[in-house]
């Protein structure tokens, strides 16, 4: 039996006991996987645009990218689903060439003539005020607005004219055109009326334009990890440098990087506009919810559905992303998709949620927009976002593994004798310990079939010191569903 040790030297004569360490079997350590919130920020936050910065706290994101931003509202969201995890953001100042999406509330009655409460939604957010008996138009639209400057973290501004209450979005972009306005979203039985009296005309937010250029941003990342990646941007052109960014040729996902990751996002419209749009994407680490007529915006639902299934995949990547419950606003029941209108969305790279009879709102399946292959030909290789991080889970765990056994070695041929404790190994020895590390894989749940994986890997030497290993994962599955045949008897 030979011993080696990789730096004491047999050369030493010095009398006494000298230990050298080897962490080669103890290694049992896994990858810090961190959350990354991309955002905008106000010019009066702190923080450095473009470049990434650890989360603490609400107050330290408030002081960051500002009170009213869409950057402090998507943290808020995001930590109500994942509070755990180590959190950055990448924030981005407005375009300079975009604009601001604007909208209003038109009070139109002449006087309130049975006083009550009236609750207007923005952006999801409520702001109430109260309507006096005789209360006027010009009355309402100045407490209105006197409300919307009491909230700070609301994501527009108000100035009223006569009763007219023109909001203007606090960031320029396209995002600006995704805040909602609605009244009494709770609706009767929610206790939320228009009082008699009121009257009003809403013109929805519309017309922001150009958001922040996402590129720059990517690329000050330089090598650190990011697993779980939230976006508030759905527009083609932030949308393709992400997916430059996780690319399997040069970007994250190369073999040069093995940094990994997804992305997640959110898209507002109707069924036929949902399909045009998941059908206009093609990416493997893109994974969008689709939803409508909701009272939050696209980033709040980005940001929630992020958030709960980051603290999902970190504990399991192999655990389904179903039934789990967020706390978005539903749709009112005449706006959701039925069944069938889901299953079509799922065929179309859109992922969906449920509304249970309390009104929540339930991840249903997340599936990514990869709908193709290269050849065009419809593929649902990478179709679960489970897939790719399981994927991801098992690449690094090999890799890990290898590395810390064979970091330093000295590769023989298989037919070359290898006393335990050499320096040298074989590529059969390499076979052996990946087949060894898959079954460690299958007893946690990871993957399953190890006798075939066992039966069908290949290990070559490939000169030069290149060992090449052909590996035939079989992920676990995902149970999605149970079908019941129910073949009655009447006798």
């Amino acid at each position: 039996m030979a011993i080696n040790f990789t730096y004491y030297p047999d050369s030493n004569r010095v009398p006494g006991v000298f230990v050298e360490m080897d962490p080669s079997q103890a290694n049992s350590g896994t990858a810090l996987q961190r959350s990354l919130v991309l955002c905008q920020m106000l010019a009066t936050g702190s923080a450095v645009p473009e470049h990434p910065v650890e989360i603490q706290s609400m107050v330290q994101v408030q002081e960051l990218v500002g009170r009213g931003s869409i950057g402090a509202q998507m943290v808020q969201n995001y930590l109500l689903g994942d509070n755990f995890g180590d959190l950055w953001l990448l924030p981005f100042l407005d375009n300079p060439a975009g604009e601001a999406a604007t909208g209003s509330i038109d009070f139109t009655g002449s006087a309130v003539t049975i006083p009550g409460t009236l609750n207007v939604y923005i952006g999801g957010v409520r702001v109430q005020i109260g309507c006096n008996l005789g209360d006027t138009a010009a009355i309402l639209g100045t407490n209105l607005a006197a409300a919307i400057a009491a909230n700070p973290d609301l994501l527009v501004t108000a100035a009223d004219a006569a009763g007219v209450v023109t909001l203007t979005a606090n960031h320029k972009g396209q995002t600006g055109d995704d805040i909602d306005i609605r009244l009494n979203y709770l609706g009767a039985l929610g206790g939320e009326y228009t009082p008699q009296g009121v009257t009003t005309v809403i013109t929805a937010m519309a017309n922001g334009t150009g958001n922040p250029d996402i590129t720059d941003g990517l690329a000050n990342l330089s090598d650190q990890t990011y697993d779980f990646i939230v976006s508030p941007y759905s527009d083609a052109a932030n949308l393709d440098a992400m997916q430059v960014f996780l690319s399997d040729y040069q970007g994250r996902w190369s073999w040069e990087q093995m940094l990994y990751g997804g992305c997640f996002t959110a898209y507002r419209g109707t069924l036929g506009q949902l399909t045009a749009f998941g059908n206009s994407r093609n990416d493997q680490h893109m994974a969008v919810m689709g939803f409508g007529d909701s009272p939050d915006p696209s980033w709040v639902w980005a940001a929630q559905i992020g958030g709960f299934c980051a603290s999902s995949l970190r504990v399991d990547p192999g655990l389904p992303l179903q039934y789990i419950t967020t706390s978005l606003k539903a749709p009112p029941v005449a706006s959701r998709l039925d069944i069938g209108e889901r299953n079509t969305l799922l065929y179309d790279g859109i992922s969906t949620f449920r509304v249970n009879d309390a009104g929540q709102v339930i991840i249903e399946r997340m599936c990514t927009t990869y709908q193709q292959n290269a050849a065009g030909a419809p593929d649902n290789s990478y179709l679960d976002v489970e897939t790719m991080y399981g994927l991801m889970f098992v690449a690094r765990d090999l890799a890990n593994y290898l590395l810390t056994r064979y970091a330093r070695k000295k590769l023989v041929s298989n037919a070359t004798p290898v006393l335990p404790g050499s320096n040298c190994v074989t590529p059969a020895m390499i076979q052996a310990s990946t087949v060894a590390e898959y079954k460690v894989l299958e007893a946690n749940g990871y993957v399953q079939n190890s006798a075939t994986f066992a039966a069908n890997i290949v290990t070559e030497d490939a000169g030069n010191g290149l060992v090449k290993i052909l590996a035939p994962v079989d992920l676990v599955n995902q149970l999605r569903q149970i079908a019941i045949l129910l073949q009655f008897r009447k006798s």
